[in-house]
């Protein structure tokens, strides 16, 4: 056994409180988390509404991610509609699930005091607060990574039927996990070292119960892989651009630091602080537990993996997010262990604290421009003011006849995509398309929608922040109607729009050293085919 049986522990009384309590905290979370989505005036960020634009078209892949958010939008927005509330709905809620599945691992491994501790800590935690309230892949991801850790952990010691039904749950879990974010590797890579490393941990597969896991998560992949390779496999190669790895800059001390101090802010100050030196002392010590051992599988690949990756390049601070959920359990089972109940407290007012403060920007946004922090979230700001403004150019450009309405970037087009999508529904709606700058798509739009010269006869040009738009403008023969509009995000912030009208779209070859439009084409020279996406 990794842990104590519970009855060894605890009295049922006391499991029954326990039990309680957790689901106590984790409705009131998220009942708190419902009001805040319910009532922010906070618009959807870009991302977000990309992945709404996804779920109107449900497919086994997208071009940047698997498709799992995706279909959870298309649920919760049958349900309530396509306001954003019912858009961020499945954060709050495969969040929720995540608390309760810490505290069935940590019940398991350490015991029903420590679960709780667990869970609190995990509720709390700075990143699970964004992760529970702007709809994003993380959400899903560390919920199918709780299940697959639950489902893996129960297969200890077990035998007969019971051990492959949790080899297959334990497959299946880890499928789904995949098809939320390709991060789930983390968690592949957690099961082989816990699996070299612990002779019992060997013991407890045979295999059947291997190839039933194998064949179970293949069986919940096999739709995803057989959709990347339909398209070039577009996810794994942006998923793999993002290392962006150079020959030039192969050490980045500095990055390498801002990564590890946002740790610090992310997954809490002292639970960051009692893992690392908690990890570090007892296996010096040699005084891990089995279950210690099998959480630091877990926990300490994404931390490690991302660390080398921003040494390397760069990381962004949610890229090791696979390591919060076994992470929080091992510092609430050591924290109780050295029978710290004051540092204990003090990790959770504090992160209570950082919860609450969350919630109140959330609710009430005017906190952080008082704050100086107007910054933070101006992309959550003046969308629907921006689509605003180009459906009314469209609308007066409309009798002379539009035949696409082309943006320049992703964010942009996303967007207009969600708070124009009244008028996109029209029969007579002008399309919207995005120009590609660069040789291929970089980006579902660009893959799914680039303008081509089949659409620009007569294009309404939207240009964010001028953006590359006297390049634009050089793929069209004639530009007419240039027009400069601003939406003010906040008294310190303000999104340019520039839009003109581009008749006979004719793109530019691309430098192929750059991949960008040659400066030097001018109008009557060949004309290159328009980039096809992949």
């Amino acid at each position: 056994m990794l842990g104590p049986k519970i009855s060894e522990t605890v009295r049922s009384k006391d499991l029954d409180a326990d039990t309680r309590a957790v689901l106590l905290l984790t409705a009131a979370l998220t009942l708190a988390r419902l009001i805040a989505l319910f009532r922010t005036p906070l618009e959807l960020y870009p991302d977000e509404a990309q992945y709404w634009l996804w779920s109107r078209t449900l497919a086994f892949g997208y071009y940047s991610k698997p498709p799992l958010i995706a279909w959870a939008i298309r649920a919760s927005t049958a349900l309530g509609g396509d306001t954003e509330p019912w858009v961020r709905l499945p954060a709050a809620l495969f969040q929720a699930g995540a608390t309760l599945l810490v505290f069935w691992i940590g019940r398991r491994l350490y015991g029903s005091r420590t679960a709780l501790a667990a869970a609190a800590l995990y509720a709390l935690t700075p990143a699970i607060q964004l992760s529970a309230t702007v709809v994003a892949t993380d959400a899903p991801l560390l919920f199918f990574l709780g299940l697959t850790l639950l489902a893996y952990t129960a297969l200890q010691g077990a035998t007969g039927g019971r051990r492959l039904a949790l080899a297959a749950g334990v497959g299946a879990a880890l499928g789904l996990a995949f098809l939320s974010k390709y991060a789930a590797v983390y968690a592949l890579i957690g099961i082989g070292l816990h699996l070299a490393l612990s002779p019992a941990a060997r013991r407890s597969w045979s295999a059947g119960s291997a190839v039933l896991a194998l064949g179970a998560f293949a069986l919940v992949l096999a739709p995803n892989l057989a959709w990347n390779a339909a398209h070039g496999f577009a996810t794994l190669q942006h998923t793999a651009a993002n290392a962006h790895w150079t020959a030039r800059h192969l050490f980045n001390p500095a990055e390498f630091g801002e990564f590890l101090a946002a740790q610090f802010a992310v997954f809490g100050p002292i639970p960051f602080a009692v893992l690392i030196v908690g990890a570090i002392l007892l296996a010096w010590r040699r005084r891990l537990e089995p279950a210690d051992v099998l959480l630091l599988c877990f926990t300490l690949p994404p931390l490690a993996l991302v660390a080398a990756q921003a040494l390397v390049s760069r990381a962004n601070a949610n890229w090791s997010g696979a390591s919060y959920l076994p992470g929080a359990i091992l510092v609430a089972a050591w924290l109780i262990r050295w029978r710290a109940r004051r540092l204990l407290i003090a990790a959770l007012a504090i992160q209570a604290a950082i919860a609450a403060a969350f919630l109140g920007l959330v609710l009430s946004p005017r906190i952080a421009d008082s704050l100086g922090a107007a910054n933070s979230l101006k992309r959550a700001r003046g969308w629907a003011q921006t689509a605003d403004v180009v459906v009314r150019r469209a609308r007066i450009e409309s009798p002379a006849g539009l035949s696409a309405i082309a943006v320049n970037n992703r964010f942009l087009y996303s967007a207009l995509a969600y708070y124009g999508r009244d008028y996109f529904r029209e029969p007579l709606a002008a399309p919207l398309m995005i120009w590609i700058r660069g040789t291929g798509a970089g980006n579902q739009a660009e893959a799914s929608t680039p303008l081509t010269p089949a659409h620009g006869q007569r294009v309404l040009v939207v240009a964010i922040e001028g953006w590359f738009d006297t390049e634009i403008a050089r793929d069209f023969t004639r530009t007419l109607g240039k027009e400069l509009d601003g939406i003010w995000l906040d008294r310190g912030h303000r999104r340019k729009l520039e839009m003109f009208v581009g008749e006979d779209y004719r793109p530019r070859p691309r430098d192929p050293a750059t991949g960008y439009p040659s400066p030097q084409w001018r109008a009557g020279d060949s004309v290159s085919p328009s980039p096809t996406p992949p």
